[in-house]
């Protein structure tokens, strides 16, 4: 078994150690195994556990209602597994078409799922002042990761793989931000 077989292999830690390091190696061999898929769909909940405790934290302190809490929590989390979906698809309609020889949707999502490895930190923006700087940081540290697995997984240049990656990255941070802006419209009503 070769070294980089090895490594899509590891367990949590050492995929989230690889996938944080923006390891190309390790995105190439990221093979679409049930052992993959699962570990790249734990990477993507917890990010979406660390995104919800990040809005949680705030809605506390916003004092919002135990129902909008719970309500903000799941619409917090949902839309992180749901971007994480729907990139995946935007990224693999748009490299069917530049390349129509390519993998499967099913392919994509492991290699993906592991770019979402920064954002398991997104816990960190609660530190005051700097939380909306780190979740810009988190943010541009997921999107180079994504260019990373998609540029391995399509075997495509730099250029076209960030071509696909910025064609839906922005949709993604809108959908956040929409999501946030629902959330705090939510703690105003029930004020």
């Amino acid at each position: 078994m070769s070294g980089n077989h090895k490594k899509s292999k590891q367990g949590l830690c050492s995929t989230l150690k690889y996938a944080l390091v923006l390891n190309a190696d390790f995105y190439e061999n990221a093979h679409n195994t049930e052992h993959n898929r699962r570990l790249a769909l734990t990477i993507v909940i917890l990010a979406a556990v660390s995104h919800a405790i990040g809005t949680g934290v705030i809605l506390l302190i916003n004092r919002a209602s135990i129902l909008i809490l719970m309500v903000g929590l799941l619409i917090d989390a949902i839309a992180v597994v749901a971007g994480y979906y729907f990139w995946t698809l935007t990224i693999w309609k748009i490299g069917q078409w530049l390349k129509p020889i390519d993998p499967t949707y099913g392919d994509l999502l492991s290699p993906i799922g592991f770019a979402y490895a920064p954002q398991v930190l997104n816990f960190l923006t609660l530190i005051p002042l700097l939380g909306r700087p780190i979740e810009l940081i988190l943010a541009v540290w997921s999107l180079l990761a994504v260019i990373i697995a998609v540029r391995q997984g399509l075997d495509i240049s730099t250029r076209r793989a960030m071509f696909i990656c910025l064609v839906g990255w922005p949709l993604i941070q809108i959908a956040i931000g929409s999501v946030q802006i629902l959330q705090q419209e939510l703690v105003r009503l029930s004020s």
